[in-house]
């Protein structure tokens, strides 16, 4: 280019030195020319043409180099291009779930007393029946020994009776004294029974109440909390529990599915009712908070039996054995279901792109030029998502170097053996 502008420079020099001389030979600035041999060009038509062609060949001579020095296009870029075809799958659907023993319950004082002793401690393992705390049981002894005392009187009443009714019976018979005396005799003799059958209930109460100083584990399970300590008075009527026993050889994993997961929940499974559903329900998985999987799946065994109003969501439980005692009440996860679809269309996460929270695949038309499509994803498989909108089998779609292409971009697809072995790479 430098070497064109120097030509032109010099060949404008020269056109002005010829004008020069034409309108004035004596000016004229020829280098090596005698004045003397100069002619002056006669007419202004040849002047005319003199200049015009200069200015062509001046044209001609930079539209060379221009084409000359310009760069060539670089080739359309080799990219692996993958025919999209359906196929029969499984999507995995997570969640948000709560985890609880098969048995939560509520330790809480029956009677009313100072607290003596306390032989657990926070998180310790116990058997059913195993004590657990001990109220001080001195009252509701000196209660059952009331008790008692009321029994043996009332037994002693009923002895009184008893004589009084065999006293009288023979004299009624010998019409010594009147039938009158011995019927209210009888009567004492039932109020007396009557009396020991109170008393008796009186002792089984008091017997009762002593039997609550004594607080024992329901069930085996893990002890929580222990907000009361030893010489805290207690009451049944307090509101906080002495702690709470979980029994988790089992928990229950507690989710909800909203009325349309629902409704494709129920559809996916063959059975005249809910009940045969759920027994034909596969394992689902048990996802805790760390990501990573429960080692032993679970058990779909119960769903509720309406939506709640306020979420318009439906709640289920899943069953999941816990004998090492890893789970406990109160963990959180989410549950993982697999729902079989067909003839489903799939496309690797990797060939597409995501914008704006829209996903995005570039499609490769019959002149190799791509575009790039929305599409809607309803789910994923694997390292692949399920496709319900945006493209369809037999597309063919650019499966890497995506982050670089524009719209409307010519490439050059890749053979079909090729993008096997570069899926098979991924």
């Amino acid at each position: 280019m430098l070497k064109v502008r120097k030509f032109v420079h010099i060949y404008l020099t020269m056109l002005d030195n010829l004008i020069q001389l034409n309108m004035n030979p004596e000016n004229a600035r020829i280098p090596q020319i005698k004045r003397e041999n100069v002619q002056p060009i006669k007419t202004n038509m040849k002047m005319k043409n003199l200049i015009i062609t200069s200015f062509i060949l001046a044209l001609v001579l930079s539209s060379c180099a221009d084409k000359n020095q310009a760069p060539t296009a670089p080739p359309p870029p080799v990219l692996p291009v993958l025919a999209i075809t359906s196929a029969n799958t499984t999507t995995d659907a997570e969640y948000p779930a709560a985890i609880q023993g098969t048995v939560d319950v509520e330790i809480r004082p029956q009677v009313s007393g100072n607290l003596d002793r306390i032989f657990v401690d926070e998180g310790a393992y116990v058997s059913k029946g195993q004590t657990l705390f001990k109220i001080n049981e001195r009252p509701f002894r000196e209660q059952l020994n009331n008790a008692l005392a009321s029994l043996h009187a009332a037994e002693a009443a009923l002895i009184n009776a008893n004589l009084e009714v065999d006293k009288l019976t023979p004299l009624v018979q010998n019409k010594v004294v009147s039938d009158y005396q011995l019927k209210t005799a009888k009567a004492s003799q039932k109020i007396a029974a009557a009396n020991i059958e109170q008393a008796k209930a009186m002792v089984g109460s008091a017997k009762i109440n002593l039997g609550y100083t004594n607080v024992t584990a329901p069930v085996s399970g893990y002890i929580g909390r222990l907000p009361k300590k030893q010489g805290s008075l207690v009451s049944a009527a307090d509101l906080e529990p002495l702690t709470t026993l979980s029994d988790v050889h089992e928990v229950y994993a507690y989710f909800s599915l909203g009325e349309t997961d629902f409704i494709n929940f129920k559809s996916q499974y063959a059975g005249s009712s809910l009940g045969d559903k759920i027994k034909k329900l596969p394992p689902v998985t048990l996802i805790l908070a760390d990501n990573n999987a429960y080692p032993q799946t679970g058990k779909i065994d119960m769903v509720d039996g309406q939506f709640d109003k306020t979420t318009g969501a439906i709640t289920i439980r899943a069953t999941f054995p816990n004998a090492n005692g890893t789970l406990r009440s109160g963990n959180t996860g989410r549950i993982r279901l697999g729902l079989q679809h067909d003839d489903a269309i799939l496309v690797p996460q990797a060939a597409t792109i995501e914008m704006q929270d829209k996903v995005f695949v570039f499609t490769v038309g019959k002149d190799n030029n791509v575009t790039k499509v929305p599409i809607t994803v309803v789910g994923k498989s694997g390292t692949n998502y399920l496709i319900k909108d945006g493209v369809k089998t037999g597309d063919q779609i650019v499966m890497s170097g995506i982050d670089k292409l524009q719209d409307g971009q010519a490439i050059q697809p890749e053979k079909a053996a090729k993008v096997a072995q570069v899926t098979n790479k991924k």
